[in-house]
C-alpha cells in the first residue's frame, strides 16, 4: 500500500506522472527499427522503473510511452497495486479489446493511468475537437490525436476527481514519408527542416487546443476538480501548454478561474524551496520541465470553492544524471501531494 493510504482518516493522496520510455513486453517488436527487449532486458527495465516509482509512493500514476498493458500491470503489482487498477485501453493485451485485439499498442505507444481509487468513468479523446482542427502544411486537416489522451474519473475519499493524462506531439521535425515509410524530403535542407518542425508545432497546437476545449466543457459551472498531467513536450510557459491551461487569463478576468488550470508547482503550500532545482528532461544538454501537473480552481488555496490544496510538488530526476545507457527512463517523475478538506 502507498504511504498516504496508510494515513488513517487523513484525506490526502499522491499523484504522479512518468514517461516510461517505450515500456513493452519482452520479445515484442514495437518499432520496426528497434530491437525487442530480451527477457533479461525487460526484467531489468521493470525493476529499474519500479525502483524509481516506489520512492514516489503515488496513489495515482499517469504514464506515457507504454506498449503493453501486461507490462504496465506487472509494474503496478510490483508497486503494491492490483492489475485491475491499470487503465490503458490503447495498449491492451486482452484479445477481447476492440482497440487492439490483444496486440498492445500499434505504431505509437499509449498513455495510461494506475489508480488505487474506484474508477467512475473512462474516456479516450480520439478525435480532435472540430474547432481545434487545423491544416498541417503539406498534409491537410489534423483530425485525430496521434496518442489519444486518457480521461479517468475517480472517487477519492468520496470526492469525484477527473484525471486527464496526455502525451502531446514532440518538437521533433515531422518529415513527409510515403506509405512504406520512405523519406520524401531532404532532411539536410534547412528550409525543409524548418517546415517539418512547423508541422510538429501545428500538430501539438491542435492537440492542446482540443484538450482545452474538453477541459472547458468538463469544468464550466461545476465544482468538481480536474487534474491534467503528462508529457506536454514543451515548457510550462509555452504557447501550446498555455493553450491547455489559460492560467494567465485569470489576471484579466477572475471568472476564468472556473475553467482555468493552475501549475501545481506554483501554487503548492511550500512553494519556493524547490523551484530552482525543478527539471524533468534534458534536451540538447539543457534541463527543462516538459512533464507537468495542473489542477483546477478547487485546489487553489485562496478560492472560495477550494475543496483541498496542493501540499507540495516534488521532482525525482537524479537518474537523469546517470550515463544514458544506465537510464531506464529519460524523463523525471513529477509528484504532487494533495490534501482534501474534511
Amino acid at each position: 500500500m502507498s504511504y498516504s493510504a496508510n494515513k488513517g482518516s487523513d484525506k490526502q493522496f499522491y499523484i504522479a506522472t512518468a514517461n516510461l520510455l517505450n515500456f513493452a513486453n519482452p520479445n515484442r517488436m514495437y518499432y520496426e527499427n528497434a530491437e525487442p527487449y530480451s527477457n533479461k532486458e525487460y526484467e531489468s527495465k521493470l525493476r529499474g522503473i519500479s525502483d524509481l516509482l516506489a520512492k514516489a509512493h503515488a496513489d495515482i500514476i499517469a504514464v506515457q510511452e507504454v506498449w503493453d498493458s501486461e507490462a504496465l500491470e506487472a509494474l503496478a503489482v510490483s508497486l503494491g497495486f492490483k492489475p485491475e487498477h491499470v487503465v490503458i485501453p490503447l495498449a491492451s493485451n486482452d484479445s477481447a479489446s476492440a482497440y487492439t485485439q490483444g496486440r498492445g499498442a500499434q505504431n505509437t505507444p499509449a498513455v495510461g493511468i494506475i489508480s488505487r481509487f474506484e474508477q467512475l468513468e473512462t474516456t479516450l479523446l480520439e478525435q480532435v475537437a472540430p474547432k481545434a482542427v487545423i491544416d498541417i502544411p503539406d498534409i491537410g486537416p489534423y483530425e485525430r490525436f496521434n496518442r489519444p489522451p486518457l480521461v479517468l474519473r475517480v472517487d477519492a475519499f468520496g470526492q469525484p476527481i477527473t484525471i486527464v493524462t496526455a502525451h502531446l506531439k514532440s518538437k521533433r521535425a515531422f518529415f513527409l514519408r510515403d506509405e512504406a515509410g520512405n523519406l520524401l524530403e531532404d532532411m539536410d535542407d534547412p528550409n525543409i527542416r524548418i517546415r517539418a518542425k512547423l508541422r510538429s508545432l501545428c500538430m501539438r497546437a491542435a492537440e492542446a487546443a482540443s484538450i482545452r476545449m474538453f477541459i472547458i466543457e468538463r469544468l464550466k459551472h461545476t465544482r468538481e476538480p480536474l487534474i491534467l498531467l503528462g508529457d506536454m513536450n514543451d515548457v510550462t510557459g509555452s504557447v501550446t501548454t498555455q493553450l491547455m491551461t489559460e492560467t494567465g487569463e485569470v489576471n484579466y478576468d477572475k471568472s476564468m478561474r472556473d475553467v482555468a488550470l493552475f501549475d501545481a508547482a506554483r501554487i503548492q503550500a511550500r512553494y519556493g524551496w524547490m523551484k530552482d532545482v525543478a527539471y524533468t528532461h534534458i534536451y540538447q544538454g539543457m534541463p527543462e520541465v516538459i512533464d507537468q501537473l495542473f489542477v483546477s480552481e478547487e485546489f487553489l488555496p485562496d478560492s472560495r470553492f477550494a475543496l483541498g490544496q496542493v501540499e507540495r510538488v516534488d521532482y525525482f530526476n537524479d537518474h537523469l544524471k546517470w550515463d544514458y545507457a544506465d537510464r531506464v527512463i529519460d524523463h523525471g517523475i513529477i509528484r504532487a501531494k494533495i490534501k482534501l478538506h474534511d
